[in-house]
């Protein structure tokens, strides 16, 4: 039985990539030898569409100013622009009020912050957070050095044969000592969905709460924390199409409200005297210093972007696209990939991480890299994970809606061929 989630709706696929393409400076360029640049590297981080590069030059060229602080006209423009990407940001993943939104550099820091600062204050030595086995290093450091500051002690679900989170393993490993449950809704290497809603019920009855790393599927899939019944949830800019070093934390008010500020200095004060201050309302409470106030702006054109194509309609190309993926791959001798297949899953990630067997995935990546194709090779993060099948690394492409069924074609052939060269010359 699949663990996708069931509502999702669907609707025809469009050749999103038809439509979107020319939006994409860098998709034009061509790779050496003047062959045309092909980026299987999406998972790792998303190309820009021109509407996000023009938002960041409009802000740097017209409106530069610090937010919140001045009264004059650029300021002003600066902090109207930077607050709208908050707006932006809680429509996005339907968020009661932009204060439950605080930005953050990156995903990582999100989670540092809920580990620092509700985990701090809220865990105590025996208390169990519960994460899985598949879980991206920005989900499993942050909570190995809350348990080395509290005595908290971490525990972890592992997987189906298919690759998919074994929910019942994770079901018995929740009890009243469960404080937080924290995994990923779509794993960066094996593609599954993870079932967030029937997570976040057997968690809500056992009195632990949830958070959720959105990374892999806010770009790719419609997201609402409110149908997730999540508590806690993470997005990074750069995987939406936004610039790099732009993140958030959504937090359900209440919570984020109780807890007490991550990093201290201006802009998260009310009041400040020689001894001791009083803190800022959300979300400013947990915004100190001058923050990236550019890329908060290119972030919301990217939300805008997205949003004008629509999520649904993103999933439904893509779900084309990654059987294509699939059908092209399991062609290949000796070629495994890792997790569902979209068999197995349908709603799976438009991603496949791979091995094959007596070659190693850095040279599968590096020759490719010589036929202008993008791909990622490695532990992507997740070394627990690979650890779990005996595997030092994995070669993995991973697609967007700007990927056209010609380029998986491409890659899958010059990748066969590829195969067939480092098996001749091992």
């Amino acid at each position: 039985m699949s663990s996708s989630s069931s509502s999702l709706m669907s609707v025809p696929a469009v050749d999103l990539a038809a439509q979107t393409r020319q939006d994409f400076p860098l998709l034009a360029q061509t790779a050496c030898l003047g062959q045309p640049l092909i980026y299987l590297d999406h998972a790792a981080t998303s190309q820009k569409p021109h509407q996000v590069l023009d938002a960041l030059r409009h802000y740097y060229d017209h409106d530069n100013a610090n937010v919140h602080r001045g009264a004059h006209q650029l300021s002003a423009r600066a902090t109207e622009g930077f607050e709208g990407a908050r707006a932006k940001a809680a429509a996005f993943i339907g968020a009661s009020s932009p204060n439950e939104i605080v930005f953050t550099r990156n995903a990582s820091e999100a989670i540092n912050l809920v580990a620092r600062s509700w985990g701090e204050a809220n865990l105590r030595p025996g208390d169990e957070v519960l994460l899985t086995v598949m879980e991206h290093h920005s989900n499993l450091v942050p909570w190995q050095l809350l348990a080395d500051r509290t005595g908290c002690v971490l525990r972890h679900a592992g997987l189906s044969e298919s690759g998919e989170l074994d929910l019942e393993d994770l079901r018995s490993k929740i009890s009243d000592r469960t404080r937080l449950v924290s995994l990923v809704q779509v794993s960066n290497t094996l593609g599954c969905l993870n079932p967030i809603s029937q997570v976040a019920a057997l968690a809500h009855a056992a009195g632990a709460l949830v958070l959720v790393d959105a990374c892999q599927s806010l770009p790719h899939l419609p997201v609402n924390v409110k149908e997730l019944d999540a508590d806690f949830l993470v997005g990074s800019s750069h995987k939406l199409c936004g610039p790099t070093g732009m993140g958030f934390l959504w937090g359900r008010e209440a919570l984020l409200e109780a807890m007490p500020p991550f990093l201290g200095g201006g802009e998260m004060i009310q009041d400040v005297y020689l001894d001791h201050s009083s803190w800022a309302g959300l979300p400013h409470k947990f915004e100190a210093g001058t923050p990236a106030i550019g890329e908060a702006i290119g972030m919301g054109a990217a939300l805008d972007y997205l949003q004008a194509l629509g999520l649904d309609r993103i999933h439904a190309w893509e779900q084309q696209l990654t059987a294509h993926l699939f059908e092209r791959l399991q062609g290949i001798d000796g070629l495994t990939v890792l997790g569902p297949t979209p068999e197995q899953q349908p709603d799976r990630a438009a991603l496949a991480a791979f091995h094959v067997e007596g070659v190693h995935a850095n040279d599968i990546a590096a020759l490719l890299d010589s036929a202008g194709i993008c791909i990622r090779s490695g532990h992507h993060c997740t070394q627990p994970l690979h650890r779990h099948y005996g595997l030092s690394a994995s070669a993995r492409a991973s697609l967007s809606f700007t990927t056209t069924i010609e380029e998986i074609d491409r890659f899958a052939e010059e990748l066969q061929g590829t195969i067939s060269f480092l098996r001749e010359h091992s």
